[in-house]
């Protein structure tokens, strides 16, 4: 049981509440935060006892960690813990028997209208402004070459980001989905390139490896992930985490492309001029080939 009078959002995982309270932790607090977050989910799987030493703290410690996430003690954060991991593996297919049933008088659309304007609405809340500035910046110089790629599911949301960078600036590639030909990219990469990966649950093997030799090369990684964080959040260099769980067999990516078509507007207003130029060159050229027009 939570402790009286604390209130947590359905969609808060163990994660969030250590961010929210990292400014009130004591040193051994950050040490245990830190040991949790080097490889969560499974760091708060294992006995009391090894989390400690883990962390190089006593065991009363773990236990006011608990308690001070809102937890009654280390059994029930572990079985928080429990659940997320077992939400993050869950096949789509069963995902659904999981989600509760519709809410009382409501029609199926407003019942899932309703989960993602509460996606968007957290997405937003967990959404790190130093970061969001920090992705414009990097991706609105041309300095720096931008590669994309996205999994099965998110491969629709780095085709339509790369669709609005190119037109924005030059120097934009989207990788091929097949794996046999990235290497003919990672050649091309560099510590001056920026590779934006989209990878959700289930994560994809392909991606992680292609992030840790993009890594080896001095690329900046930039990841958009779940709620959960995809284990490429361990090397990425820049990570945004959308809510993505609806009353569906399927993820949403809408909090996802809510973030991409955000840093699409902030970095067209920080190449207003050149981008402008660009803009109207590309319209000259639809123009001149009738493109879209009779």
């Amino acid at each position: 049981m939570l402790q009286k009078g604390a209130h947590v959002r359905r969609s808060e995982t163990l994660k969030d509440r250590l961010k929210d309270k990292a400014s009130q932790l004591t040193p051994a607090e950050r040490f245990l935060s830190d040991t949790l977050l080097n490889d969560y989910p499974m760091s708060g799987l294992q006995s009391i006892t090894k989390l400690a030493d883990a962390a190089g703290v006593s065991t009363p410690s773990v236990i006011r960690l608990a308690r001070k996430l809102g937890f009654d003690g280390f059994p029930e954060m572990q079985a928080a813990l429990r659940e997320e991991a077992s939400a993050q593996i869950r096949k789509p297919i069963l995902k659904r028997e999981g989600w509760p049933e519709g809410r009382k008088d409501s029609p199926a659309f407003r019942n899932f209208a309703e989960t993602v304007f509460e996606n968007l609405d957290q997405t937003i809340k967990r959404l790190d402004p130093a970061t969001f500035d920090a992705l414009a910046k990097a991706l609105a110089d041309t300095q720096r070459n931008v590669f994309l790629l996205g999994g099965r599911i998110t491969r629709s949301n780095a085709d339509y980001f790369f669709n609005h960078l190119q037109i924005i600036r030059p120097g934009v590639t989207l990788l091929s989905q097949s794996p046999n030909v990235w290497p003919q990219y990672l050649i091309d990469m560099g510590p001056s390139s920026v590779l934006v990966i989209f990878d959700i649950r289930r994560y994809e093997a392909d991606l992680a490896r292609l992030a840790d030799l993009a890594k080896q090369r001095g690329v900046v990684i930039v990841l958009f992930t779940d709620q959960w964080g995809s284990p490429i959040s361990k090397s990425a260099d820049h990570v945004i985490n959308a809510l993505v769980e609806v009353p569906s067999s399927w993820d949403s990516t809408l909090g996802i492309n809510l973030i991409v078509e955000a840093l699409i507007a902030a970095i067209q207003t920080q190449r207003l001029e050149k981008a402008r130029d660009r803009i109207e060159a590309l319209e000259d050229m639809f123009r001149s080939t009738r493109i879209f027009r009779k």
